[in-house]
């Protein structure tokens, strides 16, 4: 091993533990990012628990590798979904160090990169290594064999650092693409949240068609197996009643992944000494030229300040599209439950369309601009804090934003439904709900989000954006799509004559209503509240 090789290596190791350190701080440094982590830490805790029984009682009836459902599948997505893994990382997050210019005069990209590799390695090991070595000791107690955890973290050792190499050069190679391209970075940002919400959903979709039209799955999932992996897979069974005879694949897998794991550090140290020192990239937007006058706001949002103020931030979301890419979050928790209830929707599938439009328009309402409002007036804090502008105004401007892109979701999308079967009534009356519903959806947002700013931008697809924190964002769907839901349940039981309007049900009505629009307020006023106690330090 050269000097120079071992002297990056040290350095690396150094890097890699500063940066993470750096994240374990970020995680740990305030009560509600402890609060946070300590929700995920309980999900994927009591996923694992209640996966813990399977994953034993699977251990006990194997009786051969094959016997395993979708082993094959599985070895050959395990290599491809780590490279992806890592590229994607990569573009959103990793493709420069913090404080660049000082650290690449300091040591030699190469050291970077390995450091930013080996602390990205590391922190994916502490959210999944735990859980993940859970499920493996539950299984291997099940079959009898406790060297199953240690013989598998040593069959896909040499696979990840192929993978974590390789998938950090393909990242580079994106983001000097993107850089390259202007037209196709914008694309990238307007169309990337956009094409996942369409996996996402197209998937729920695509299982459920392939389980009901009963197609051969597993004789498609076969023919995508590469056979060599799934023989380097089994070596993690030797010496159990699950062992199978080597192969020649077996050997070549790690032999090639060693082999080229130096190859792809030498990729990915070339790409990124042309990504981070090359020159940025002159653009046609940066000549001088003043603005067209796009945030000039018309009728009606011209008539008051805050509608100005609403203005203002449609246009900046619409010049900006990666800020709104905290809204994925819907479709994955949605997306489950909706696919299910289509399906079984028979005669009410234009109620149960009419219902959910209105909902998600409720739920725009006030995650579009609502969920981070000082976050997201990180760089204007200094003048709307010197500013003659009320508190108030500027609260009621993002409400304002919010229900204008949410709102017209709400009130016009259940009266679309009507050819699909829902009566003229209940399409209003779901409307009407839609509209108060955003409403209150639109002042519930920005006290949750002023309770909890993020002011950090993270690195998407080439640009950097502001997003509001994902324990905010998931507490925001789970009181939106839940209230509304009940809301709307409630309209549609009560104008189709499902249910008779007696006082017990007059008082819930009546109880949901003071509740919903009582706590709404109450955020609005917190909101207000935070902006008017603020201060620069």
């Amino acid at each position: 091993m050269s000097t120079n090789l071992r002297s990056d290596l040290r350095h690396a190791a150094r890097i890699g533990r500063a940066e993470y350190r750096r994240s374990l701080r970020r995680y740990t440094r305030d009560v509600r990012r402890l609060l946070g982590l300590a929700i995920a830490v309980l999900f994927f805790g009591g996923y694992t628990l209640v996966s813990l029984p399977s994953v034993l009682f699977l251990g006990r009836s194997a009786r051969s590798l094959a016997s395993i459902p979708y082993v094959g599948p599985a070895a050959t997505a395990v290599p491809v979904g780590l490279l992806a893994l890592a590229a994607f990382r990569t573009v959103e997050r990793l493709g420069a160090p913090d404080e660049p210019d000082l650290l690449l005069t300091a040591v030699h990209p190469r050291a970077v990169v390995i450091g930013l590799i080996g602390a990205e390695i590391a922190r994916l090991a502490t959210w999944f290594g735990l859980p993940l070595v859970a499920l493996s000791i539950a299984f291997a107690l099940g079959l009898g064999a406790l060297t199953v955890p240690l013989a598998a973290a040593l069959v896909i050792a040499p696979v990840a650092c192929w993978a974590a190499v390789w998938g950090y050069a393909l990242g580079l190679a994106v983001l000097w693409l993107l850089r390259r391209l202007p037209s196709v970075r914008r694309l990238a940002r307007a169309g990337g949240v956009l094409a996942l919400v369409v996996l996402v959903v197209g998937s729920q979709f695509a299982a459920r068609y392939a389980v009901e039209a009963d197609l051969p799955v597993r004789s498609l999932l076969s023919a995508l197996t590469v056979g060599p992996l799934v023989d380097y897979a089994a070596l993690a069974f030797l010496g159990t009643p699950l062992e199978r005879p080597a192969s020649i694949g077996a050997v070549a897998v790690p032999v090639a992944a060693l082999a080229l794991t130096p190859v792809g550090l030498a990729a990915a140290t070339r790409g990124a000494e042309v990504l981070w020192f090359a020159d940025d990239v002159p653009r046609s937007d940066d000549s001088g030229a003043t603005s067209s006058g796009g945030f000039d706001a018309p009728r009606p949002f011209a008539w008051r300040k805050s509608g100005r103020i609403a203005w203002g931030l449609l246009v900046r979301g619409v010049r900006d599209p990666t800020s709104f890419g905290h809204l994925i979050v819907y479709p994955f928790f949605v997306a489950p439950l909706g696919t299910t209830i289509l399906s079984s929707s028979r005669d009410a599938l234009g109620p149960l369309l009419a219902g959910a439009a209105a909902g998600f328009g409720v739920y725009l309402s006030g995650a579009t601009f609502g969920l981070n409002p000082l976050g997201d007036d990180r760089r204007q804090l200094p003048l709307l804090l010197l500013t003659a502008t009320s508190e108030r105004t500027l609260v009621r401007g993002r409400l304002f934003a919010g229900l204008a892109v949410g709102g017209p979701i709400a009130a016009l999308a259940p009266l679309a439904t009507i050819p699909l079967g829902t009566t003229p009534l209940a399409a209003v009356a779901l409307s009407a709900a839609g509209v108060g519903l955003c409403v209150a959806a639109g002042f519930l947002a920005p006290g949750l989000g002023a309770a909890y700013p993020i002011y950090e931008p993270r690195e998407f697809w080439g640009g950097e954006a502001v997003v509001p924190s994902t324990l905010v964002t998931l507490v925001y769907v789970f009181f939106s799509v839940g209230g509304s839901s009940l809301g709307l349940l409630a309209v549609w039981y009560v104008v189709t004559s499902h249910l008779a309007v007696g006082a017990d049900v007059a008082v819930a009505l009546a109880v949901y209503v003071v509740l919903t629009a009582g706590v709404s307020y109450g955020a609005y006023r917190y909101a207000v509240r935070r902006y008017r106690r603020y201060s620069l330090e």
